[in-house]
């Protein structure tokens, strides 16, 4: 079974990860990377929808792999994610995250990287938990949560590592839906189709006016106290 899966529903792609928490990984990495050059490389009307599988969006970097087969990559891969979420960031049609589940770390990143959030609001929990397992934060990776969140929501959110659910993310302006299980899919649907028409040329310029700056720190890659914890023992981050 592929790491992802992308197919189109009228209009929007709609990607699929498929390797249960999601985690990521140098494969996962590659595999999100060539979802995006298709999307990219599309013509005509088109959004894209990501989603997880089951009771995951996803959980984050792959500390396991990244500590084992992927150790000789040192901090280079997390540079590598930080420019897959600078891609998410920017990419030139509307993006809509469909977080089916837990949404953890780099994964509650990757939800952000989206240009707008529906959320499970009975269960599944949004949550950067650096604080916790002291994982310090790179550059690009602070900004992109900085540029989504309002002040408070972001000092919240890095400096407690709450797990917050569905309903109390949509409260606090971290997603702009929460709603049964079998609805976030059809309601992310329903909010890339009605955006997919929009001018490619226009929407990119626009997101690149209003996050270019984001954009140019998590493309440098830049790993600041992060790169001591690259290759850390196994945990979720």
């Amino acid at each position: 079974m592929p790491l992802v899966d992308l197919r189109r529903d009228g209009d929007v792609f709609v990607l699929t990860m498929r390797a249960g928490e999601n985690r990521f990984n140098r494969a996962s990495v590659n595999a999100l990377n060539e979802a995006l050059d298709t999307v990219e490389a599309s013509t005509g009307p088109a959004a894209l929808v990501t989603v997880g599988e089951d009771k995951f969006f996803s959980n984050g970097l792959d500390l396991t792999w990244m500590a084992g087969d992927g150790s000789h990559e040192g901090g280079r891969f997390v540079g590598d994610v930080m420019r897959l979420l600078g891609r998410f960031l920017v990419l030139p049609v509307p993006t809509v995250a469909a977080i089916n589940g837990h949404a953890f770390a780099a994964g509650g990143m990757l939800a952000l990287a989206h240009d707008f959030r529906v959320m499970r609001a009975d269960r599944g929990f949004f949550c950067l938990p650096e604080i916790d397992i002291q994982f310090p934060l790179a550059p690009g990776m602070t900004a992109l949560i900085a540029c989504r969140l309002s002040p408070l929501v972001f000092r919240d959110t890095i400096l407690t590592g709450a797990r917050i659910g569905g309903a109390d993310a949509c409260a606090r302006g971290i997603v702009d839906d929460a709603v049964a299980a079998d609805e976030v899919l059809p309601r992310a649907l329903a909010r890339a189709a009605a955006l997919a028409g929009k001018n490619r040329a226009t929407y990119a310029a626009l997101k690149r006016g209003m996050y270019g700056a984001v954009y140019d720190v998590l493309a440098g890659g830049t790993l600041g106290a992060a790169e001591d914890r690259a290759s850390s023992s196994p945990t979720r981050a």
